[in-house]
């Protein structure tokens, strides 16, 4: 039970951070006209990528904290207003996001920045400062996991709640990321102040 708490505890920031249902209209837009195959491939790109960018933030960056003297209280703080400036600049956005596809779309941008963006970052990297590594890493997995089940079924999503609903949940998860942010930012002054 003292694994499970930990875990859950970095399951749910993870997964309004990573927003694989707001992402899902920019997909099913991006490769619309793409065979099914070609499909499966960019899933497994954008997956792998996100994967291998968020972990090897996760341990370089704590290194690099190190080295340059950062505190994990610096980095909540400053992690914290960033992700409430994404947060609050997806929920006020006029229009969804328009991206040419690449070859490399399943990298580039789907992979990262979409997915591993810099609130899938910054809060995996705090996450792991408060409760350790493992938690987080199974969160992460679980998370991708989530992600590539929606993406690689995307059409049957899209006709059970439309485009418009997942703009919806979109909206909504940008709000709970945003209360997230402040809870770091609020947590980051509150150890200064103590510590």
């Amino acid at each position: 039970m003292e694994f499970f708490r930990p875990f859950l505890v970095t399951l749910i920031p993870l997964m309004v951070a990573l927003d694989a249902p707001g992402t899902l209209p920019l997909y099913v837009g991006m490769t619309e006209g793409v065979t099914k195959q070609e499909r499966k491939k960019i899933v497994r790109q954008s997956i792998v990528t996100a994967f291998l960018v968020t972990i090897g933030f996760i341990l370089l960056g704590q290194a690099i904290f190190n080295a340059l003297g950062i505190l994990v209280e610096d980095f909540m703080i400053a992690g914290g207003g960033i992700l409430l400036i994404i947060a609050v600049t997806d929920v006020v956005r006029a229009g969804e996001r328009k991206m040419e596809r690449s070859p490399e779309f399943g990298v580039v941008p789907l992979g990262t920045p979409l997915i591993a963006g810099p609130g899938t970052l910054t809060t995996a990297l705090v996450l792991v400062g408060v409760n350790g590594y493992l938690p987080v890493i199974l969160s992460l997995i679980v998370n991708l996991f989530f992600a590539w089940i929606i993406f690689s079924q995307s059409e049957r999503i899209i006709k059970l709640i439309g485009i418009s609903g997942s703009r919806a949940f979109a909206k909504v998860a940008s709000l709970i990321l945003a209360a997230f942010a402040v809870k770091m930012i609020r947590i980051g002054v509150f150890k200064y102040i103590t510590g």
